[in-house]
């Protein structure tokens, strides 16, 4: 489990609407997985929003890949103003958008920097911040004499169920603490005495 950490992010979808003078800001917060989810709600809101003069945007992933995007407004106002909120609550797996409509009033380059940062903190501050442990997932296939062992041995080391699909055996799908996964191996072999099939995806799940 070296190297693998709780993350903080947000539980859901949220906006806010900001005016600064003349211009209205939007701001969106979403919960990411995935540059593709990063690609779908920037093209959703460009379709639903598409006479706005900017959509300026921030996301950061669990794995610390990040991008920002100032969408044509002055270098350094918007889209690393947005990442800086972001990262000011310590957040991943979190995309931020701010939408703006121009009203006709230049704002400067000081008041449309912190016009975007706020805009960007309101969303935040609306939101839920959850922490979400990382997982991995094991596959366990058992026949159906050994179901109420198995289940309650994943019980014992706090497993999170996943799903269950019922054939000629038993095929279990869990998440568990990587640091427990060499345990719950370890005694799933004994339990069944080698007669259980195991296999786990080294890629982790926040959850």
């Amino acid at each position: 489990m070296n190297g693998i950490i709780q993350i903080k992010t947000i539980l859901s979808y949220s906006e806010v609407k900001f005016k600064e003078k003349s211009s209205i800001f939007l701001g969106f917060a979403y919960p990411i997985k995935s540059i593709e989810d990063v690609t779908v709600k920037l093209a959703l809101l460009r379709k639903k929003y598409f006479d706005a003069t900017h959509h300026c945007y921030a996301y950061k992933l669990a794995s610390n890949l990040l991008k920002y995007s100032d969408d044509g407004e002055p270098s350094g106002t918007a889209g690393i103003r947005i990442l800086n909120v972001i990262e000011h609550f310590d957040l991943v797996n979190v995309l931020l958008v701010v939408v703006r409509y121009y009203g006709g009033t230049k704002l400067g380059v000081g008041p449309l920097g912190k016009a975007y940062y706020n805009s960007a903190l309101q969303v935040i501050e609306s939101e839920n911040i959850i922490i979400q442990k990382p997982y991995y997932k094991i596959t366990i296939e058992s026949n159906y004499l050994l179901i109420n062992q198995v289940k309650k041995l994943l019980l014992k080391y706090e497993a999170i169920n996943d799903e269950v699909k019922f054939g000629e055996g038993v095929k279990f799908s869990y998440f568990i603490d990587p640091g427990k996964v060499k345990l719950v191996s370890d005694e799933l072999y004994e339990l069944s005495r080698g007669e259980i099939g195991i296999s786990i995806e080294n890629i982790v799940v926040y959850k």
